[in-house]
């Protein structure tokens, strides 16, 4: 068969078409104004006030999700690697990356009608910077002073905590965001199936940033998971967080699932108040007893990754140089030495720090490990740390969930070691030196090497969406770009554009 010049071009076109999953007909679809997204969350309760948030902690990714509807940061990162303007339009650093200056963009308004001003932006970013990071306000924008070189401060404002926001005299928040929350957040409020608690925002139609696509976000806290995926089927909620245990199904019941890089690190801390956790023969055994491979394969369902390093390779470009392969006989070998110098020691007692199903498996599945390297491990019901009281038993072993929440690989490592030696009541090295990966990849080594947190899974965040919501995506930092979000009418949805479904395995950032 011969071609002709626009026959090729029509062929080009229909592979680009069928490799980017959408048809010529999808593709000159255009966004739609209106309507409620409906957002169904598994977390009991939220905080809208990044100065509360823990780092690290699983909680703070919702908060962050939800703080972006109504806040907004000096500068973002898109989903190539480059830094874009927010309420900052342009920066600036000198030579020794300690200076940085600022320009904020003009005409900004908070929700109530404020203007945004320099003087708003140093009042609210000089409670949420750490310590060696000062900011002053400019004549048109601000500059940030580091005491060390500082290379990565562009890294830090683009994630985690780092909204700007205005303080009320009532102790309220606004912010310059595309949406505005309607109502007060309830107070210590915790949400449960049978009371699950709603939360409203409304789009803004003065936002800087141009009005979002939908007139408002519903988001009801404290839904089960199993409730998220039948709710998801029957068209009463848009978008939902699937756990990783239950990916598969949801997968199953053929629903649009959507997966991101990982995001979460579960791990092991040992602490030193029971001696056997303390002991490094005994650190080193259950290293090697532990099957990663097993526990993302099998008990995850291939819906996690095996955990070598503390930062996900994403983050810090160098996770791959770390190895931790499985030796079952080592560790016997290890185990036998440790009796015959310490014989008839008590069992070392795992205790989950965070309640959830998948958790409880993980740790059971710690504990068989341990059992074939004739490792004596006790699991502990989990119990609140306002109700540990001193008659409670020591407690050798911690499971515990991390969150990344910085872009930065020497914030997010340096905060995790302030959290590993605040436990164990010693003090941290500090990481000043972003700009050198190889002494960034020598402190993760350190870390590793005093076995005080032995690295076990990376978790992804998996979600669910609704056929007819089309534009889905999330930033680099994990936030949900919900203003992007717009749903097309039900009887044209039957065909979704799978190009942002992300159904692939757990990757890379870009």
């Amino acid at each position: 068969m011969k071609f002709t010049k626009s026959l090729w071009l029509a062929a080009i076109s229909a592979a680009l078409f069928a490799l980017l999953g959408s048809s010529p007909t999808q593709a000159t679809k255009r966004p739609r104004y209106g309507g409620t997204l409906r957002v169904e969350l598994s977390v009991t309760s939220v905080s809208l006030d990044p100065r509360t948030w823990k780092p690290g902690s699983v909680a703070a990714a919702a908060n962050e999700k939800l703080a972006a509807l109504i806040y907004d940061r000096l500068v973002t990162l898109d989903d190539y690697g480059h830094f874009r303007p927010a309420l900052a339009v342009d920066w600036s650093h000198d030579t020794s990356f300690r200076t940085w200056q600022f320009k904020l963009r003009p005409g900004v308004k908070f929700s109530d009608g404020e203007l945004f001003t320099p003087k708003e932006a140093v009042a609210v970013l000089q409670q949420l910077l750490p310590p060696g990071l000062q900011i002053t306000a400019t004549e048109s924008g601000v500059q940030i002073r580091a005491a060390h070189p500082a290379p990565d401060v562009l890294e830090q404002l683009a994630s985690g905590r780092y909204f700007v926001f205005r303080v009320l005299p009532d102790a309220s928040l606004v912010g310059t965001g595309p949406f505005v929350l309607e109502g007060a957040l309830p107070a210590q409020q915790e949400a449960t199936p049978l009371k699950p608690l709603r939360l409203k925002f409304r789009a803004r139609d003065d936002a800087w940033s141009g009005r979002s696509f939908v007139d408002s976000v519903d988001v009801t806290l404290g839904s089960l998971p199993l409730r998220q995926i039948l709710d998801l089927q029957v068209g009463r909620a848009d978008i939902i967080d699937i756990p990783p245990d239950l990916v598969r199904k949801a997968r199953q019941d053929n629903l649009r699932v959507w997966s991101s890089p990982p995001e979460t690190l579960l791990a092991l801390r040992l602490d030193d108040s029971q001696s056997a956790a303390a002991n490094a023969q005994f650190r080193e055994a259950l290293d090697l007893a532990l099957d990663r491979d097993t526990m993302a394969n099998v008990l995850l369902q291939r819906q996690a990754l095996p955990a070598d390093a503390l930062l996900p390779q994403w983050l810090s470009g160098y996770a791959f140089l770390f190895g931790n392969p499985m030796n079952v006989d080592r560790a016997k070998t290890l185990q036998a030495s440790l009796r015959a110098s310490a014989p008839g020691g008590e069992p070392v007692r795992l205790r989950v720090d965070a309640v959830s199903d998948l958790m409880k498996l993980l740790g059971e599945r710690v504990a068989v490990n341990a059992r074939q390297a004739n490792m004596a491990i006790q699991i502990v019901p989990h119990v609140a740390m306002s109700t540990t009281t001193a008659a409670s038993p020591a407690i050798g072993l911690h499971l515990f969930a991390w969150h990344y929440s910085s872009l930065s690989p020497r914030v997010e490592l340096q905060a995790l070691a302030q959290h590993l030696h605040s436990e164990s009541g010693a003090e941290s090295e500090s990481i000043e030196e972003p700009a050198n990966p190889e002494k960034l990849y020598a402190q993760e080594r350190g870390l590793l090497e005093e076995r005080q947190i032995l690295p076990l899974l990376l978790l992804p965040e998996y979600v669910g969406i609704a056929p007819n919501v089309r534009n889905w995506s999330a930033e680099p930092s994990g936030s949900w770009r919900l203003a992007d979000v717009w749903i097309e009418p039900a009887a044209s949805a039957s065909n979704p554009d799978t190009a942002s479904d992300g159904n692939s395995a757990p990757g890379a950032r870009p």
